[in-house]
C-alpha cells in the first residue's frame, strides 16, 4: 500500500458542497478584495488564538514582512532567528536590509536555543523571531524575559503552529506580533497562498492595517510606503468553512502522533526523546549511545499543546537518515526532510558577517538526521500501520 506524505483532498473533498456555496456567495457579491468574509475570518482566528487583532494577509511570509515593517526593522538592524527553519523567517529580515543572526536550536523540540540567542545579542539587535517549529511552541517564558531585559521586539513565527499553546496561551499571542500561514500543506490549509498577522497592541494593529494597503489612509493618501499584503476574499471564505472544524483536525493529528509513538517505541533501537538532555547535545549523545538508539521519536512537552504539523524523527548515524528515506520511498511511503540545509548554510547568506553564521552545530546535526512521516489528520489506521511496518522492516534489514 502506498502512503502519501500529504493528501489535501482527503480533507477538502468532503467539504465540497460547503466550499462551493462559499465560492458562490463571493462570486455573487463581487467584493473579491477585502470583502465581508475577510472580516469574519479575521474574527474567527482572533478568537481561536486569543488575540485582540487579526489581519488577513497574502501569505505567511508577508505576515512576517509586515510585522518587521510595522516594528521599523530596517537596514543594519540585527534580528535573531533560528538556523533550523523554513527560509521565509530569515528571508523576510534580509529583504528589509536587516541582518539575520542565526541561533542554534534545542535537539529535543527543534526550537530556538535561548542561551545561544543571548550570547549573540549586540547593540544592533532589535528583535527576535522564535519559530514554533513542527507545531510545538518555543520556550516563550525565557524568550520574553530575554526580550524584556534587552529591549527586543518579539515576532512569533507560528506558520506551523496555529492553535498550538504554551502554558495555556496561544502560539502567536505572546509577542508583539504573531504570524501564521495557510499554505495548503498547513494544518489549516487554504486553496493557495494566505496568511494572518495577529497582535494585542492596538497601535501596532492599526499601523499594520495601513501598511497592508500600500501605506494609505484614507485611500490614495500615502503617509508610508507599505505593500500589497491583502488576502483574497475567496480564500477567507473557503478557510472560514474549515476553521469551524479545526479542533477536530487537530485531535486527529494528535491521535495519529500518539499511535506512531506507541507503536514505534516498541521497536528495537527506537527511543523517545528525553527532555532532560535538551540543553546539552553531548549529554544527549551519551544517553542515546547507552540506549543503543537508532531512531529518536519526537516528544511534546507537558506544558505545550502540540498540533503536530510534522512528526519528525531523528535517525542516528552518518548516512542512516538518507538510507531510511530511500527505503521508505522505494516502498511507496511518503516522507520528507525538513530541512536538509540550515539557513546559515544557504548560499544567499554566505556574505553575512561571521557572527551571524557561527555556532549552530546542533542545527547542522539535525539537518543530517531528521525525517518527517505522514501525519495528516485523514491518515487511516491501515496507512499508519504501513508506515510503522516500513520502519520496522528497515531496522531489521
Amino acid at each position: 500500500m502506498s502512503v502519501p506524505l500529504l493528501d489535501v483532498n482527503a480533507q477538502n473533498i468532503p467539504l465540497e458542497s460547503e466550499l462551493q456555496a462559499a465560492f458562490t456567495r463571493v462570486l455573487q457579491h463581487g467584493r473579491f478584495i477585502m470583502g465581508p468574509e475577510m472580516e469574519v475570518f479575521e474574527k474567527e482566528i482572533a478568537e481561536m488564538v486569543g488575540v485582540k487583532h487579526a489581519l488577513a494577509v497574502s501569505s505567511g511570509t508577508d505576515a512576517l514582512l509586515l510585522a518587521l515593517m510595522a516594528l521599523d526593522i530596517g537596514p543594519g538592524d540585527e534580528v535573531l532567528c533560528p538556523a533550523f527553519t523554513f527560509f521565509a523567517t530569515a528571508g523576510a529580515v534580509s529583504r528589509l536590509g536587516a541582518i539575520p543572526v542565526f541561533t542554534d536550536i534545542c535537539p529535543i523540540c527543534f526550537n530556538l536555543d535561548v542561551n545561544d540567542a543571548r550570547a549573540k545579542i549586540t547593540e544592533k539587535t532589535k528583535a527576535i523571531i522564535p519559530v514554533h517549529l513542527f507545531g510545538q511552541s518555543a520556550d516563550m517564558d525565557a524568550i520574553l524575559a530575554l526580550a524584556e531585559e534587552k529591549g527586543l521586539r518579539v515576532i512569533e513565527d507560528g506558520a506551523q503552529a496555529i492553535g498550538a499553546e504554551y502554558k495555556g496561551r496561544g502560539c502567536g499571542s505572546m509577542g508583539d506580533f504573531g504570524a501564521y500561514s495557510f499554505f495548503p500543506s498547513k494544518n489549516l490549509g487554504g486553496f493557495g497562498d494566505g496568511g494572518m498577522l495577529v497582535t494585542n497592541d492596538d497601535a501596532l494593529a492599526e499601523f499594520a492595517r495601513v501598511l497592508r494597503v500600500h501605506g494609505s489612509k484614507p485611500k490614495y493618501y500615502h503617509h508610508y510606503v507599505g505593500g500589497n499584503f491583502r488576502m483574497d476574499t475567496l480564500q477567507c471564505a473557503l478557510l472560514s468553512v474549515k476553521v469551524k472544524r479545526y479542533a477536530e483536525y487537530t485531535a486527529q493529528r494528535q491521535a495519529n502522533a500518539a499511535h506512531y509513538t506507541e507503536a514505534l517505541s516498541k521497536l528495537p533501537g527506537v527511543v523517545q526523546a528525553d527532555p532532560s538532555h535538551c540543553k546539552c547535545l553531548s549529554s544527549q549523545d551519551a544517553w542515546l549511545a547507552g540506549q543503543e538508539a537508532r531512531i529518536v521519536l519526537p516528544v511534546g512537552y507537558a506544558h505545550n499543546t502540540h498540533i503536530w504539523n510534522q512528526y519528525t524523527l531523528r535517525v542516528i548515524g552518518a548516512g542512516q537518515r538518507d538510507g531510511l528515506r530511500d527505503y521508505l520511498q522505494k516502498a511507496g511511503i511518503g516522507c520528507e526532510i525538513y530541512y536538509p540545509l540550515t539557513l546559515d548554510q544557504q548560499p544567499c547568506f554566505a556574505d553575512l558577517p561571521e557572527a551571524s553564521l557561527s555556532g549552530c552545530e546542533v542545527s547542522h546535526r539535525m539537518a543530517q538526521e531528521v525525517i518527517s512521516l505522514p501525519i495528516y489528520g485523514e491518515l487511516t489506521e491501515a496507512q499508519r500501520l504501513e508506515v510503522i511496518a516500513g520502519i520496522a522492516s528497515w531496522l531489521s534489514a
